[in-house]
């Protein structure tokens, strides 16, 4: 039976996904076949031998030691596009507040409480002082298009803005979803220089942390409204209150609050809501327990951080999969070692990323515990599974 290590709380149509008659899930199990996991910190965490995958309810990573996980041939999965619409929604609702200052009117209007029948007076009095542009006509530039920049840019046509899309890395999916209406921006200085709102929908890494910085932040419209709902450390935030000082950028939205940015009368921030919806949080659920699944069973791979997607029809008697480095003849020394043991291959597939790769094997018959040990005993092999 199958192990399954919960280290947050997971929702039940998650934990549904898994078969009762093959898994047990638990909350201290110590040795585990698979983690689900949402925000808990697991770099302090001892990873046990017999750990082979763990499923990010989410779309971020970085509660999870990759390259740990990587070395010890731990399979990484998180859910893209399982919270696509929550946070679209919310992005569409700051879009409106960063442009008709609809926060600090309601905090106003609250003043007024007491005033009896002179508050309708005090109301059209003071309502000028909240004045603020409709999206309709404006330019909305959109960095990142996978799964919730794509739903941003489509939907902001709805509100008659005209939108530019950035993202260097379109997959195909994508450009098969975006709507034609959307302007293809070549660089991010045509975004910045032109757009009135920018929206931030990229993964925080060494080329995009800090990307909003006192140079980028010149380059822009003066009076852009930014937007972040991607990652707290894509923006380097000393600049950015210098930019709002200078009335550079009239509003910055964002779901990463931190010490300096709160108070600022030009930041609207508010506690990463993003995933925050019953709907989301069982969409990734599914989507991690169903990838555990896939993967534990069939040693599929899909939506991983650090292997390569691959995936491949069972045939044969017996599957075996192989995480190894990203280095020459490897697969060339897996098929013989395993030809020479007189076992006839059936089908194999490999893919690489980056510095790792992976390779399926099907084969007639049974491969011996020796032939194991020999594939294991490859020079670059991390990791060898058996699936029967």
């Amino acid at each position: 039976m199958y192990q399954i290590l919960t280290l947050n709380k997971i929702s039940p149509s998650g934990l549904d996904v898994f078969d009762k008659t093959k898994y047990r899930i638990t909350e201290d199990g110590a040795n585990p076949d698979g983690i689900l996991v949402r925000s808990a910190a697991m770099h302090d965490m001892a990873l046990p031998q017999s750990l082979k995958a763990i499923a990010r309810a989410g779309a971020g990573v970085n509660n999870i030691p990759i390259d740990k996980c990587s070395e010890q041939g731990i399979v990484v999965f998180n859910t893209p596009g399982a919270n696509a619409n929550a946070v679209k929604e919310l992005v569409i609702c700051a879009l409106l507040m960063s442009a008709r200052k609809i926060y600090p009117a309601m905090e106003w209007t609250q003043t007024l409480k007491g005033q009896g029948e002179e508050v309708p007076k005090l109301v059209e009095k003071g309502k000028s002082q909240f004045v603020g542009p409709e999206l309709c006509g404006k330019k909305l530039g959109v960095i990142g298009l996978g799964a919730i920049g794509t739903r941003i840019a489509n939907f902001a046509r709805h509100l008659d803005m005209e939108v530019w899309g950035y993202d260097p890395y379109m997959s195909v999916e994508t450009a098969w979803n975006i709507s034609r209406d959307i302007k293809r921006a070549a660089s991010l200085k045509e975004i910045y220089e032109n757009c009135d709102f920018i929206t931030l929908h990229l993964p925080s890494t060494p080329e995009t942390k800090g990307m909003i910085n006192s140079q980028s932040i010149q380059m822009m419209k003066h009076g852009v409204r930014l937007l972040n709902f991607a990652r707290g450390d894509l923006v380097i935030n000393e600049d950015l209150i210098e930019g709002l000082n200078e009335k550079q950028i009239r509003c910055y939205f964002t779901d990463f609050p931190s010490d300096e940015l709160l108070g600022h009368p030009g930041v609207l921030a508010i506690p990463h809501l993003g995933a925050s919806t019953p709907e989301s949080e069982d969409n990734c659920a599914k989507m991690a327990a169903s990838e555990l699944v896939d993967y534990l069973e069939n040693g599929n791979i899909k939506n991983s951080v650090n292997l390569p997607a691959v995936s491949m029809a069972r045939s044969g008697d017996m599957r075996i999969t192989i995480i190894h480095k990203n280095i020459p003849a490897m697969i060339t020394k897996i098929a013989t070692e395993i030809s020479d043991s007189g076992v006839n291959i059936e089908n194999l597939t490999n893919k690489s990323k980056k510095d790792y790769a992976y390779t399926m094997v099907d084969i007639n018959g049974a491969i011996s515990d020796s032939v194991i040990a020999k594939l294991r005993g490859i020079e670059g092999v991390v990791r060898v599974n058996i699936y029967h």
